[in-house]
């Protein structure tokens, strides 16, 4: 069996005597979406939280690609490629969807002289962010202002400024929120476009995306993960309905 990039080993993060996640063991496969879905108040967003290093854990051991990253930085697991989406990213609303990119690229290129030349002329940046942008959607919008696209593709604008981060796992904390039914299924498409390429650890409330997307799903109740399955036996775990699903999904 293919060796896990992101192995989660008894994690506890306790809010004085309230318990977010409670001894949380978790493999993701690399190169595949894994879903972890909840009802409100299971963890889930307290669970990514730990995983980006937002939260240092009460307890337990958090292991990237073979090496243990419990207590590092937000900024040591990017530089890992391990990268938050829609939290580590940051839309600059004045600057094209273009300018955007570019200071995502700048910004992992390492090189801190290129501040003190005009960024429009690097090609070489240029170019990395044109292909971002066309990889989410947007290729055809790159001079628009970020302020003026709608919330579905400032959405997207942040994936491709993740991607430019050159991660080898993404965690996404319900990219669908707030979209539209045909911004949702755009969403989706692209997300399904990355399956091979990068690892997808997914929290996500909209059930139809995550059925879709998802090759494996995580069942977080009371911060304590009770199956983990493909999706056609989570759908079918009697336990699961009860906790979450409910007889619609049955």
């Amino acid at each position: 069996m293919t060796e896990p990039i992101l192995r989660i080993t008894g994690l506890c993060k306790n809010f004085g005597g309230i318990i977010a996640t409670d001894n949380v063991n978790l493999e993701v496969q690399p190169d595949i979406i894994h879903a972890i879905i909840g009802p409100n108040g299971a963890g889930k967003t307290t669970l990514i939280a730990q995983l980006s290093g937002q939260l240092r854990p009460s307890a337990g051991r958090i292991e990237f690609n073979g090496e243990d990253i419990t207590h590092h930085s937000t900024a040591s697991r990017a530089h890992s490629g391990l990268a938050r989406s829609f939290q580590i990213t940051s839309v600059v609303l004045p600057m094209t969807l273009l300018e955007n990119v570019m200071l995502a690229v700048q910004g992992t290129s390492g090189h801190s002289y290129r501040f003190w030349r005009p960024v429009s002329r690097d090609q070489e940046m240029r170019n990395q962010a044109m292909e971002h942008l066309t990889r989410v959607g947007l290729g055809d919008r790159v001079h628009r202002l970020a302020a003026e696209v709608s919330h579905g593709e400032q959405r997207q604008l942040e994936v491709a400024m993740a991607l430019a981060m050159k991660p080898r796992m993404l965690l996404l904390d319900e990219p669908m929120a707030g979209m539209g039914t045909e911004e949702s299924a755009r969403m989706v498409e692209i997300l399904s476009g990355l399956r091979g390429d990068k690892t997808i650890l997914l929290i996500e409330h909209d059930m139809d995306a995550v059925f879709t997307l998802a090759d494996i799903l995580s069942v977080l109740v009371n911060g304590h993960i009770i199956a983990t399955d493909t999706v056609e036996n989570i759908r079918g775990n009697l336990e699961v309905q009860k906790a979450y699903l409910g007889e619609e999904h049955a």
